[in-house]
């Protein structure tokens, strides 16, 4: 198996063709974790990946990345660090590229308490090879509130921003036990927010909404109970959903990706495996931070699984909007072991967090987590996806 430091030596950044119709490379970066990738078309005409690094999730030491892969270029240019809060944990950027204009989105908490997160924005733009960060607001979104998936333009203008709610019951702390699904809908680009409940969502979390047809919209969610992808149902633009139920695929308390394809298909990235296939568990998310904490988990809700092995990476296929997805695709291999959040050692064998963007050509653009380690990119042609 690849160590660490293997990784870390091909960690620049350069584009190369392992087979044919597929290319990849490990982003550069100066840390030594890294999370959470995050892709967009920027503004000009780059693509763009955004993620979180320091030395272990939760530290007040980790900050938000961005690179660019430029059009023919052959490699990713060198990171810029875009968030510099020294006493939060900056986590879980979301790019938003709309009109020439370029927006992050993160989440930012204290230590691993997740129940008091706020959600940051920053105006970002290009100045040579290097991302630059304007100053950082904060949303007037509740506390514990958390943000993974992309942003959708609804027809009408407005913005919708898929969220999360962290809670925890008074004095306690937080677990993943009471997390529920919301929307963030903006009449005015972001000025004024109001929110709208999934029902019936305890336990999905990183909501990834698939613009269908006029008003219609579905959304996927990762599943703390470790089970499987979720799916819920609006017709109104996004201003009810259906509770959710389940689809075919397996989730294992990690997060997936979903797009519509040109085809008219919805693809979905992910680790297809749940609880019931693997006996690996961890106390929890942060149960390596070694920071006192005297208060006790909430109690109530659903019971939270962590430590299902984080892979393969998968993509699933679905032609009837996502009720199941008969069509799969091994895209990377492993243990996925993740018992561990520790990118030093070389326990953490995780292949997740992926994030998934169409090309002009038809072409699937990849980036997600490797081992903890680096953020790993993958593009796969139309040819590689029939040739399958």
């Amino acid at each position: 198996m690849v160590s660490p430091d293997e990784i870390a030596r091909q960690m620049n950044g350069v584009l190369t063709e392992p087979a044919k119709g597929r290319s990849e490379a490990f982003l550069p970066s100066p840390v030594i974790q890294n999370h959470a990738a995050f892709l967009a078309w920027l503004p000009d005409g780059s693509l763009g990946c955004a993620w979180f690094g320091g030395t272990l999730e939760g530290k007040s030491d980790i900050s938000i990345y961005a690179s660019r892969l430029c059009p023919d270029q052959g490699r990713w240019l060198p990171p810029s660090r875009i968030t510099d809060d020294p006493a939060r944990s900056e986590q879980n950027p979301v790019l938003w590229s709309d009109g020439g204009s370029l927006t992050l989105f993160h989440t930012s908490q204290i230590s691993g308490n997740q129940e008091g997160s706020e959600v940051k924005a920053r105006s970002l733009s290009i100045a040579g090879e290097a991302v630059v960060a304007g100053a950082s607001r904060t949303l007037p979104l509740a506390p514990g509130t958390f943000v993974r998936a992309p942003a959708v333009r609804r027809g009408d203008g407005a913005l919708l921003l898929p969220l999360f709610h962290c809670k925890a019951e008074e004095g306690t702390k937080w677990n993943g036990s009471h997390d529920t699904a919301a929307l963030a809908i903006s009449d005015d680009d972001g000025k004024n927010w109001r929110i709208v409940d999934v029902p019936e969502s305890l336990g999905c979390v990183h909501m990834t909404i698939v613009p269908l047809d006029g008003d219609r919209m579905v959304a996927f969610f990762r599943r703390r109970q470790a089970d499987f992808v979720y799916r819920t149902l609006s017709e109104d633009g996004g201003e009810s959903w259906s509770v959710p139920e389940a689809t075919d695929v397996p989730n294992n308390n990690s997060s997936i990706s979903a797009i519509r394809l040109r085809d008219g298909r919805i693809a979905l990235v992910c680790n297809p495996i749940s609880a019931a296939s693997s006996g690996d568990r961890r106390l929890s998310l942060y149960d390596e931070l070694g920071e006192e904490n005297d208060r006790a988990d909430s109690n109530g809700g659903i019971e939270p699984v962590w430590g299902v092995p984080r892979a393969p990476l998968t993509l699933c296929f679905s032609s009837d909007e996502g009720v199941i997805f008969p069509q799969r695709r091994f895209v990377e291999g492993g243990t996925g072991t993740c018992l561990s959040n520790n990118s030093i050692d070389g326990r953490n064998k995780e292949l997740s967090y992926p994030m998934l963007l169409e090309d002009e050509d038809g072409s699937l653009h990849i980036a997600f987590t490797f081992h903890r380690r680096a953020i790993k990119y993958i593009r796969l042609t139309s040819e590689w996806l029939t040739d399958q």
